[in-house]
């Protein structure tokens, strides 16, 4: 566990750096993470509220400086991160390394650099007397779904004033987002029959069945491609379905008993994912369960829903749009592909964007980095919010 001292200032670097050491991949607890943010703020007097999972190894944390009052700002920022085993990395992850002005470190883009930038300002919040408050939300696990958000959501709205808007800080190079896709993902479990493959014809392959799904929901796609939304703010301007992990069979000479997969559609706002997923579970049951149990009554296919985090629809009135443009400069229009907790703050009814530090191209990848630029845009625009709401 990575220990600091507490100095009574830290710059954004500063502060990246020790968030950054903490290897908060999602299959790890984020819990010492979640301690170092709340005695760092406990240092400047905020007390924070932690919202824990059912394991109780993992937490979120949400905090406000100034008066309890409506109209504040809530800063939103996951803490896991993804993994990075399998990458080839050329320097160490857990350690933030500079290089040609780029700052590399898992999580440095997605999302520390946008959670350093609003704690390292901590004491200019505190000495600025708010009128209207700044409120942390920091949450566990979006990386698998978003999963961690909810409940802290949930005991915001029934515990905090109203706030005016919500920052949600992934990714955007400090543009204005407004829009964000639909992220649906769901597991499919196929099950045979065994036998040596010298005898396929007594048995049932979990692996062939499970790769007559998989081209049926390619299919679906490529349908999708041939039609792509027109005058469309995503890119790609369709609902995307994609299969990206597999796992079936025991050896090369025995017909596989089981094949699992999991599968990620990324809708567009006003395409509805249940749709294609109850598409799809009738060919299951229409077209691929009825030959696997004619051979082998045990034989079948399960399906179950994995993650459904609501999509973002620009709203024609919305006051945290209103203010990051006015705080960036930013008047383009914009919408992500890419998955937030963004419309899970906004099943509240709170006003809400994406805007913060960094670009998604270097999300997820080895040698993940922020631009030090982009580090010290992501500053400005806390100092600039502080001012707003002073």
């Amino acid at each position: 566990m990575p220990t600091f001292p507490f100095p009574a200032t830290s710059t954004s670097r500063e502060m990246l750096d020790r968030l950054v050491a903490f290897a908060t991949v999602s299959s790890n607890s984020n819990l010492a993470l979640i301690e170092f943010v709340r005695n760092y703020l406990d240092g400047f007097g905020v007390a924070s509220s932690l919202i824990y999972d059912t394991s109780g190894t993992k937490a979120n944390l949400y905090a406000t400086i100034g008066p309890t009052v409506e109209g504040g700002v809530v800063l939103s920022g996951h803490t896991d991160v993804v993994p990075v085993e399998g990458q080839n990395w050329t320097s160490d992850p857990w350690t933030v390394t500079e290089r040609d002005g780029r700052l590399y470190g898992r999580g440095t883009c997605d999302m520390k650099g946008f959670v350093a930038t609003a704690l390292a300002q901590v004491p200019d919040m505190v000495r600025a007397k708010l009128k209207r408050p700044i409120h942390f939300a920091f949450s566990y696990d979006e990386e698998i779904g978003c999963v961690g958000a909810p409940s802290m959501i949930a005991d915001m709205a029934a515990h905090l004033p109203r706030p005016a808007a919500v920052i949600v800080g992934e990714p955007t190079s400090m543009a204005v987002v407004t829009g964000q896709k639909t992220t649906f993902s769901f597991t499919t479990v196929v099950r045979g029959r065994p036998v040596h493959s010298s005898q396929i014809h007594l048995g049932v392959s979990a692996v062939t069945n499970a790769a007559r799904l998989v081209a049926f929901l390619d299919d679906m796609l490529r349908e999708n491609m041939a039609h792509p939304a027109p005058d469309s703010l995503f890119d790609p301007p369709f609902t995307t379905i994609h299969t990206g992990m597999i796992n079936g069979g025991t050896a090369h000479n025995i017909v596989a008993q089981e094949c699992r997969f999991v599968t990620d559609i990324r809708a567009l706002p006003d395409d509805d994912p249940l749709s294609y997923y109850d598409r799809y579970r009738r060919y299951v049951a229409e077209e691929i369960e009825p030959k696997m149990k004619a051979i082998a009554p045990e034989a079948g296919v399960e399906v179950a829903i994995r993650a459904h985090v609501p999509g973002l629809v620009p709203e024609p009135i919305n006051e945290a749009e209103t203010l990051c443009r006015r705080l960036t400069g930013d008047n383009g229009l914009h919408a992500v592909s890419y998955g937030t907790e963004a419309g899970q703050f906004r099943e509240p009814g709170w006003d809400v964007v994406v805007c913060g530090p960094g670009s998604i191209d270097q999300a997820h990848q080895p040698d993940e980095f922020i631009a030090v630029e982009q580090l010290e845009a992501g500053t400005d625009f806390m100092r600039r919010l502080i001012g707003a709401l002073s």
